[in-house]
């Protein structure tokens, strides 16, 4: 195409809006709000993930042996539960260290207590929760009899886990329904400018203008409208997030919880792609849609 042809078609792309700001105005603000919901959960689907992934580099469980177990067969244990797969880091606990660390959790109570009764341990972090109970009896397997027991947030851990899995599937969920809406918003947009230029569209088709021709200034137009209601939601969405988010992490129990959230920096060229895709997608595929039936006339 040459310049002057592309710039013919931008212009006219340009002019399709102007000429219908109520459709236009409608469909913007549409992909705006399906954009601003989808906006929504995709930050809580980043924060779960974030969270999950702290958890994961924190929780995990503890092995303990039976007192009569030696130091040289504890080692032994502690390579071969290195190695299995799933595990992120095993650090040990002495009989010593958990005798002292009882020691001060109830001061001066357990005075009498002997070095002989405590339970050497190893703390064993994961590096994928899911393989939870895989692990365990993988451990289980390995210490046998020397293995006095081994204690896990079982119920913690599904739970964090089911949630994170229906979060996700919430999300792309939403999301082919607010994609579905915003195609029909947008297409019947199209089709109305379309109608009322049909005879335009006619005339332009018998002096020997290609459907491609006739079709880019609709496209452009529609993808004007999914770039700029694009970058409207992620103004909004990031002036919201960051407002909230320093209120949020006041809160005790996050504080208690030690929760941190995802700056909206490390997730903004993510949702910028996610957003201007969806929105010149939704916007071409309108268009195309939209002309189809007057094209074939």
């Amino acid at each position: 195409m040459k310049y002057n042809v592309i710039s013919y078609l931008i212009g006219e792309g340009f002019r399709n809006i102007f000429k219908n700001k109520k459709s236009t105005f409608s469909a913007l603000t549409t992909m705006c709000l399906c954009m601003l919901v989808f906006g929504i959960f995709f930050i809580i689907s980043e924060n779960i993930n974030n969270i999950m992934t702290t958890i994961e580099d924190a929780q995990g469980m503890k092995v303990f042996f039976k007192p009569d177990v030696d130091e040289e067969k504890i080692q032994t244990y502690g390579s071969l539960i290195e190695q299995i797969e799933g595990i992120n880091q095993v650090k040990y606990e002495s009989k010593e260290y958990a005798l002292n660390t009882l020691k001060e959790d109830y001061q001066g109570v357990l005075d009498g207590l002997e070095f002989n009764q405590m339970e050497a341990a190893y703390k064993v972090t994961l590096s994928d929760l899911s393989k939870n109970e895989e692990i365990q009896e993988k451990i289980t397997n390995i210490v046998g009899d020397d293995l006095s027991e081994i204690t896990s947030s079982n119920q913690a851990i599904s739970t964090l886990l089911g949630i994170s899995k229906g979060v996700r599937i919430f999300t792309l969920g939403l999301l082919i329904i607010l994609v579905t809406i915003a195609l029909v918003i947008i297409g019947n947009t199209i089709k109305l400018t379309v109608h009322a230029r049909r005879k335009e569209i006619s005339i332009m088709k018998y002096v020997g203008a290609t459907n491609s021709f006739i079709r880019w200034p609709f496209i452009v137009e529609g993808i004007i409208i999914g770039v700029v209601a694009a970058l409207i939601t992620i103004v909004i969405i990031g002036f919201v997030y960051n407002a909230l988010v320093p209120k949020l992490l006041e809160n005790d129990i996050i504080k208690e919880l030690e929760i941190s959230f995802v700056a909206f920096s490390d997730m903004f060229n993510l949702m910028m792609f996610v957003n201007l895709a969806l929105g010149i997608g939704i916007g071409v595929l309108g268009s195309v849609r939209s002309m189809k039936k007057y094209l074939e006339v």
